[in-house]
């Protein structure tokens, strides 16, 4: 069985970043405290790369986490000071699961979407395992399922606290505030 174009070059990327280069890493400072995220740019280049752009031009600061959803999926969503749908710059590629190799396990983070090759700046993190956000999953109906390109590496349990907070139709009351989102590590130079 042959690899799809998607996942032959990941694999390249990944040859060539060597198995000793550690991923870059991102620090979100919420009103609860820090979170640190690993960025998988070798197995989702075009997501991690995105959202190292946002942090990079500090388009998340003020943002908020506004969105908690508790079954049968488990995340905590992200938005822009402008809000989910914001159109940022511009729509990116689905890299699917069924592509990079990543799921959807707690901790993970992904790319919010509506259809493929929509997602631009809304992020969420995986509270609890969560495969039907996977490709072939049943979360959305065109079965494509979410780009993870990362994994929170410190701060899981604040998004736990999050989803104690109040809800309403999926809405936290009041919203988490984002203080501040930037890279604790130079960006790759493939995402230049």
């Amino acid at each position: 069985m042959g690899m799809s174009g998607a996942m032959l070059a990941a694999a390249l990327v990944a040859q060539a970043a060597g198995p000793s280069d550690p991923l870059p890493r991102a620090m979100i400072a919420t009103e609860y405290g820090p979170v640190t995220v690993e960025l998988d740019h070798v197995r989702a280049p075009g997501t991690a790369c995105n959202f190292m752009r946002y942090a990079s031009l500090g388009l998340y600061t003020g943002g908020r986490f506004f969105r908690s959803v508790q079954g049968p999926i488990h995340v905590v969503q992200a938005e822009t000071i402008h809000g989910s749908d914001d159109p940022g710059l511009g729509p990116i590629r689905l890299e699917r699961t069924l592509d990079t190799g990543l799921s959807h396990v707690a901790g993970a983070v992904s790319m919010a979407r509506d259809g493929p090759d929509t997602a631009t700046s809304s992020f969420f993190v995986v509270t609890h395992d969560s495969p039907s956000l996977d490709f072939g999953g049943g979360r959305n109906p065109d079965g494509q399922g979410f780009a993870v390109f990362g994994r929170v590496i410190q701060g899981l349990d604040l998004f736990h606290i999050m989803q104690a907070r109040p809800a309403i139709d999926e809405q936290i009351q009041p919203p988490v505030t984002m203080l501040s989102v930037h890279m604790l590590d130079p960006v790759p130079a493939a995402c230049s």
